[in-house]
């Protein structure tokens, strides 16, 4: 969970009270969803959150373990 919030604080920046109108999300999202994603909504954002929660909490995981291995890189 906090892997989520630290990636979802990065990544909304500028837009963290309203997400689904961040480019960069909305980016994301369609990228890994396509169609399903576009003309996104508060609500629309939400429910596909939801669904794909645990091929998010995955990704979140991954980027996590990237962002490990670049900082020991620079160190």
């Amino acid at each position: 969970m906090f892997k989520t919030l630290r990636y979802y604080w990065h990544a909304a920046r500028g837009y963290r009270w309203k997400p689904w109108k961040s480019p960069y999300l909305h980016w994301r999202f369609e990228t890994f969803l396509g169609k399903e994603a576009a003309d996104m909504t508060a609500g629309k954002f939400f429910h596909l959150a939801w669904k794909y929660r645990e091929h998010m909490e995955r990704f979140v995981d991954w980027a996590a373990e990237r962002r490990r291995i670049q900082r020991r890189r620079h160190v």
